[in-house]
């Protein structure tokens, strides 16, 4: 054999695989890595409507690349335009697409301020059509065949107004990034602004044990007062509530009369009792309402409708609140749900000192 030959030619074999390799690399470097990311849709149409509860008509917006609106204080803007008609507070919008989803495992992320709805291919899969701060909330759907219709309903009470849907296929490697919204404030760092509470109709504040209508009345703040706030709450779904200290007392006042100076996500979001004791127990005493009643989640008008009761239905009197030294509302247990009835219109079966106050 001729070594001289063969050794020749492994070495220019050698310098062709060289080659190779590089061209390989160049190719490799010339072409960009892929970011994975969580998918906003394309295509989106819209109806808002000057209500919160999808009524009336509608002000239709076709052709929105994705959901993902941070419109503050301000009106709906879709598109660089706003939403002509509809005002910056209390109303509500319906969107629909339909996109081509590989099949798979699917999280849908939202992020609302205040209520949302999703549909996914007409199954209601988030269920959060209430008044509330900023929240996000994650549903894992299976996808089994393509196009997908989704359905997107929401509404805005008052303050900030911000909509976010996304998703993405489970095990891809993509992430969704709650809260990261367009035109999201950034944190504040300094003391939490002062309130001044001014006339609007109104003498003085009422302040509550909660934040509710319905919540037990425990003081006044005077008119042109200003208190810090240490905390708030959305729960009842329209106005923000404000706890403070008035140096004697320390209660919640609605944010309707509230002139607020400084930036409203610098005040700390708090929960209250009345989020933790749907589980208190019979004390032996039953409401008989004398009328049909509503029952609601919160002690308020304007807290969400449970169901109803009939005239005369027995129910268990778990809790109660106090205005003027008289029971306002009852906290009562029916039928497997626990909600709110006004005290006025029902007779009280029982020792009724037994029942704790809120």
């Amino acid at each position: 054999m001729d070594f001289g030959w063969e050794m020749g030619r492994m070495k220019r074999n050698r310098s062709a695989l060289i080659v190779v390799l590089i061209v390989v690399t160049l190719i490799i470097a010339a072409v960009p890595m892929l970011t994975v990311q969580a998918d906003y849709g394309t295509n989106w149409s819209g109806t808002f409507f000057n209500s919160t509860d999808l009524s009336g008509t509608g002000v239709q917006v076709a052709g929105i690349n994705g959901l993902n609106f941070n419109w503050g204080t301000g009106v709906p803007n879709v598109n660089g335009a706003d939403v002509p008609g509809i005002g910056k507070d209390n109303f509500s919008a319906r969107f629909t697409s339909t996109q081509n989803l590989t099949p798979g495992q699917y999280n849908f992320v939202t992020s609302s301020d205040d209520g949302i709805r999703l549909y996914v291919n007409g199954a209601l899969v988030i269920d959060k059509f209430i008044g509330r701060a900023l929240t996000t909330d994650t549903v894992s759907v299976s996808i089994t065949t393509t196009p997908v219709n989704l359905s997107v309903e929401y509404f805005e009470g008052i303050d900030q107004a911000i909509l976010q849907v996304q998703w993405f296929l489970v095990g891809s490697g993509a992430t969704a990034a709650p809260g990261q919204l367009f035109g999201t404030p950034g944190v504040i760092t300094t003391a939490v602004p002062a309130l001044t509470i001014t006339v609007a109709g109104v003498k003085a504040e009422a302040l509550r044990s909660g934040p509710y209508l319905g919540a037990s009345f425990i003081g006044e703040v005077a008119a042109g007062t200003a208190i810090p706030p240490l905390a708030r709450n959305k729960d009842e779904g329209i106005y923000n509530w404000y706890l403070v200290n008035t140096g004697t007392k320390t209660g919640w006042i609605s944010g309707r009369y509230v002139t607020l100076t400084g930036d409203i996500n610098a005040i700390p979001l708090q929960s209250t009792v009345f989020e933790q004791i749907d589980g208190a127990p019979d004390v032996g005493v039953l409401a008989v309402p004398r009328s049909f009643m509503n029952l609601r989640r919160r002690p308020s008008i304007r807290s969400a409708k449970l169901g109803e009761i009939a005239w005369g239905a027995e129910t268990v009197l778990i809790g109660r609140t106090i205005q003027a030294g008289r029971n306002f509302w009852l906290q009562v247990r029916y039928k497997g749900q626990v909600g709110w009835i006004f005290a006025p219109f029902v007779s009280i079966r029982g020792d009724v000192n037994s029942v704790p106050v809120r």
